[in-house]
């Protein structure tokens, strides 16, 4: 007879555990419901551009690339962008709905039914009486298991200080966030400070979204609705340094030729740590500290030249180490755009911060903005005072909510009760392998199998690990695990054997010349999966292998990786050097800005179809961005004659090409693109030749035929690990009244 589970959460944890009860547990085993209070699937992830009522913003990029934000029986599209909007992991998530359970005789999805109370039945069994309610009206079911998949995300965490503030001041959670407007209205205060609260993942990612709002909207071709746009700036307050991963980085930080690749599939190498792994995250020993500061460092180099305050102090670097992921944070701290300050607020009266770094104040506040995390408590709160004083819920440890065995799957007193995803970290494998867990203890798996689980429960410490850690003062930023580890570690419970090499031997990296092998979900395909997944699994893992390779040989994501370290201002020194009596010689020395601003459509063939204008921006809504450039400086020439002298160009970026333009701005309208100067070609890296890598950056040309006059432009673009330290560009200019050559170099400031 089928046994009856009760599911809550229709996010991807709660769809990947029916699927799993359905599909890899013996057939016919499980019927399942799926209770959801929102009135589309998803969880937090919206399913289209306009569902903006979930937690995450629709337009939001994920912070980790497809091969992370995947299942193993589902691949991506293979023309889906490697960082999907926050809408597009919605689509994924109905498409796997739609593929596995639609349509299921033994699967029951109801939106807009909140689970309001679970109580164990009193008829002697250990089932679940489960209390719905859906609009006005409430009922009660029974079911032989209940399932939490409804997150970690119960409710936005408002510190006291701020509940109790003093002020007119708005005041919003991070995840409340979606527009200038919405957080500053028409601008009453005509300008200040936006505070952003917290210093973690949340707090980047949240500063450098609004410093780009911010900087489209000054530098906007019509002017902002919002007063006084140009007189806001934004306030950071953190109370540790941390260190800012962009969504590309490089395996290769030691190369001025830097190649880049999706962050993840560096920081999940399995070939960059030793097996069996071992857990390191949790408790952090002084030397694992150091160590971690030290592998961060190299892959980021040296954040002081944005703020000393990104940069760990050797007091500091014996504490654990904090990352956050934001292609634009840094660069808009080293522009002056983002100001951190030091120290935890205190109180907020009227406009005026005080923070406890000796009594240090901001004033001028014009908007708070908390990215001071979320209680899960609220995720949990239906079930009865009895089961959660077994499962020792303790609401003030955010981090360590409930005491859970085998990696936060289930307890052992509370036979019926499963968890699935209730773990603050963005891993799906971990979900997957939850619901995995789940499905065999339930359906009472016999032989080898059950064995290597059993042997695996025996040893399991989990509960008194959470319980040790709750009050750990040397606590790592994500202490329920480390998803390479805990993946083994299901893996082997499971008998689930990880796929053992996804990569060709070459090409290697020099870190350890072994090839760049990256752990995904799909490396994992279930053994009782249907011939159908077990393909998409391989598909997936087909998608991995050739980005990886394509990154290491190729010129791909080098153009995103320029672009990103374009903003904010450089030193420009400039030779022209003409072989003609009729155009002088002479140096140009000034500055040049890149002021980055949302994609504007003059120029661009594509709007010329409004219906094109998707396939245009695959990301839809603004992905591709763009910067407003500006020079000016001083031209003297070599016979001593010296004049100011100002450019302006409009700098694009295509992700879906993966290339870079330069336009020439309107003679009449400087803010605005007129035609296209030309397009940035990166070429091929010298395989062979590492040496050449390290102390040569990346060589790229364009070329560009004005009426008679042709433009031969040669660049040079060298990065010191993840960031362009100099770049230079060259002009050699023919035509029946001009030859000469222009040799500009690009330094930070």
């Amino acid at each position: 007879m089928s046994k009856s589970v009760c599911i809550v959460g229709a996010g991807p944890s709660g769809l990947v555990a029916a699927k799993t009860l359905l599909h890899n547990a013996p057939k016919g085993h499980f019927k399942v419901s799926i209770f959801d209070s929102q009135p589309a699937i998803g969880g937090l992830w919206p399913t289209s551009k306009t569902d903006s009522g979930r937690l995450v913003h629709p337009l939001m990029v994920a912070n980790q690339s497809r091969h992370t934000v995947q299942f193993s029986d589902l691949a991506w599209e293979d023309d889906a962008p490697q960082f999907p909007r926050a809408w597009q992991v919605g689509k994924y998530l109905e498409q796997y709905q739609s593929r596995y359970l639609n349509g299921n005789p033994d699967f029951e999805l109801q939106l807009k039914s909140r689970v309001a109370k679970a109580e164990k039945r009193n008829d002697g069994t250990e089932g679940w009486k489960i209390h719905i309610q859906s609009g006005d009206s409430e009922e009660a079911r029974d079911f032989d298991y209940l399932v939490i998949a409804s997150g970690y995300f119960g409710k936005p965490i408002i510190p006291e200080c701020f509940q109790n503030a003093k002020t007119s001041v708005p005041i919003i959670h991070s995840s409340q966030y979606r527009d200038l407007k919405g957080l500053l209205g028409e601008g009453k205060q005509k300008g200040g400070k936006i505070l952003i609260v917290g210093g973690q993942m949340s707090g980047v990612e949240i500063a450098g979204t609004i410093a780009s709002h911010l900087s489209s909207a000054i530098n906007s071709l019509e002017q902002s609705d919002i007063t006084g746009i140009d007189k806001y700036s934004i306030y950071h307050a953190i109370q540790r340094p941390i260190w800012v991963f962009p969504l590309y980085t490089t395996p290769e930080p030691t190369f001025a030729a830097a190649p880049f690749a999706p962050l993840d599939l560096g920081s999940y190498n399995i070939n960059n740590r030793p097996r069996p792994l071992e857990n390191t995250q949790g408790h952090i020993s002084q030397e694992h500290a150091n160590m971690v500061h030290t592998i961060f460092e190299s892959s980021l180099g040296d954040q002081e030249q944005f703020s000393p305050l990104m940069m760990p102090n050797e007091q500091e670097r014996d504490q654990p180490a904090y990352l956050a992921v934001s292609d634009w944070y840094s660069e808009f701290v080293r522009s002056g755009m983002i100001t951190l300050s030091f120290g935890k607020v205190l109180s907020l009266e009227g406009d005026l911060v005080t923070l406890d770094d000796h009594g240090a104040q901001i004033d001028d506040i014009a908007a708070v903005v908390l990215a001071t995390g979320f209680d899960p408590s609220p995720c949990v709160n239906f079930l009865p005072k009895q089961i959660l004083e077994t499962l020792q819920h303790s609401p003030r440890h955010y981090s360590q909510a409930l005491a859970l065995a085998f990696h936060g799957t289930h307890h052992p007193e509370v036979p019926n009760l499963g968890f699935v995803g209730f773990y603050r970290s963005p891993y799906w494998g971990i979900m997957q392998m939850h619901a995995r867990f789940i499905a065999d203890l339930w359906s009472g798996q016999t032989g080898s199998k059950s064995e290597a689980l059993e042997r695996k429960l025996q040893t399991d410490d989990s509960i008194k690990r959470t319980l040790n850690l709750r009050d750990d003062p040397r606590l790592s930023q994500f202490p329920m695990g480390d998803y390479m580890y805990l993946m083994q570690e299901f893996s082997e419970a499971l008998s689930i054997p990880m796929h053992e090499s996804i990569m060709p031997k070459t090409p290697t990296t020099s870190r350890n010349n072994l090839p760049l092998d990256t752990l995904t979900p799909a490396r994992y395909p279930s053994p009782s999966d249907s011939p159908e997944a077990k393909a998409e699994a391989e598909k997936s893992l087909k998608q991995t292998r050739d980005i990886a390779v394509e990154c290491l040989t190729t010129p791909r994501f080098v153009a995103r990786g320029v672009f990103r370290s374009l903003l904010g201002t450089w030193r420009l020194e400039r030779d022209l050097n003409s072989r003609l009596p009729s155009h002088p010689s002479g140096k140009f020395v000034g500055t040049a800005q890149f002021l980055l601003r949302e994609r504007t459509s003059e120029g661009l063939q594509c709007v010329s179809d409004p219906n094109s204008i998707d396939t245009c921006d695959e990301n839809g809504g603004g992905e591709d961005l763009e910067y407003l450039y500006i020079e000016d400086g001083e031209f003297k020439t070599s016979s001593g004659f010296g004049f100011k002298a100002t450019r302006r160009y409009i700098w694009r970026y295509d992700s879906k090409k993966d290339t870079i333009s330069v336009w020439f701005a309107k003679p009449d309208d400087q803010k605005r693109a007129d035609y296209l100067f030309h397009e940035i070609e990166f070429e091929a890296p010298p395989l062979d030749d590492n040496k050449k890598r390290e102390k040569g950056g990346w060589a790229a040309k364009a070329g560009h035929l004005c009426i008679d006059d042709y433009y031969n432009v040669k660049y040079n673009f060298a990065f010191k690990a993840v960031n362009l330290e100099k770049w230079s560009i060259e002009y050699t200019v023919n035509g029946p009244k001009k030859d000469y050559t222009i040799h500009g170099t690009y330094e930070r400031i």
